[in-house]
């Protein structure tokens, strides 16, 4: 189960949210066809990701943002850049182009800080956008709780999309990185749950003068929490199975 888009649509061209999106891509392109080279991505994730003992003695303090723009492979890359698509147009929407673009790196800095201070010692490489986008939900449910996102359901062979408040979907995410980061010490399973809980909670925090700007509570009690704007519709394709009636007995 996972999202693929929203209801809330920006009214602005998000050229920040479309910029990072082409650089992460644009990156990893440059790398992918080396990823099974041990030598060429062993320089890559020692040079450029973020590798906790390192900036705990006091190294690497440029991977805090260069390891935002690589990642572990195509899925990887594909949730990560999906999940930025969502929501990061409205968030660019409320604070501007430049301001959007100093939120999402000071989230992706503070995930990355977040990780190592919940794992000083670990020598294992962090890569991913996911501490930044992580901050992006994080500010998304500060401002928009009861905004409709589509979710879709899979179940084997069959699926089905349903709409669920942003609060749903966020917090339901939020309580997983949770619940993964105190189900173990460090990243298991190649994810830093922690850079998660760190950038979803610094992006809620660095979100906070922009909802105190728009109101606060008062906001919310405008808006119930929904947008402040119609919502988008999406009009799904019918099916051109035709439907057949049973016999009457």
């Amino acid at each position: 189960m996972f999202p693929f888009r929203d209801h809330n649509p920006s009214g602005r061209v998000p050229y920040v949210t479309y910029a990072l999106i082409i650089m992460n891509c644009g990156i990893f392109l440059s790398y992918w066809g080396d990823m099974d080279n041990a030598r060429v991505m062993s320089y890559i994730y020692g040079t450029y990701a973020v590798i906790p003992a390192y900036v705990t003695d006091g190294n690497g303090y440029l991977s805090l943002v260069t390891s935002m723009f690589l990642h572990a492979g195509f899925m990887h890359l594909a949730g990560n850049m999906l999940f930025l698509h969502i929501f990061g147009d409205n968030l660019e929407d409320e604070m501007g182009h430049v301001g959007f673009l100093l939120f999402y790196l000071a989230s992706g800095i503070a995930a990355a800080l977040v990780q190592v201070a919940f794992d000083p010692t670990s020598q294992i490489p962090m890569v991913g956008a996911s501490g930044a986008i992580a901050g992006v939900m994080g500010g998304y449910l500060l401002l928009y709780p009861r905004a409709k996102v589509d979710v879709i359901l899979i179940l084997i062979i069959f699926f089905k999309i349903f709409s669920l408040s942003a609060w749903i979907v966020l917090g339901v995410w939020f309580a997983l990185q949770v619940f993964g980061g105190l189900g173990t010490p460090s990243a298991s399973g190649g994810v830093a749950y922690w850079a998660h809980i760190g950038g979803f909670v610094a992006g809620f925090a660095l979100c906070l003068p922009v909802w105190s700007k728009r109101g606060g509570r008062g906001y919310w009690d405008q808006t119930h929490g929904h947008p402040p704007h119609p919502e988008a519709q999406y009009a799904f394709e019918r099916t051109t199975i035709p439907k057949i009636r049973r016999p009457r007995q």
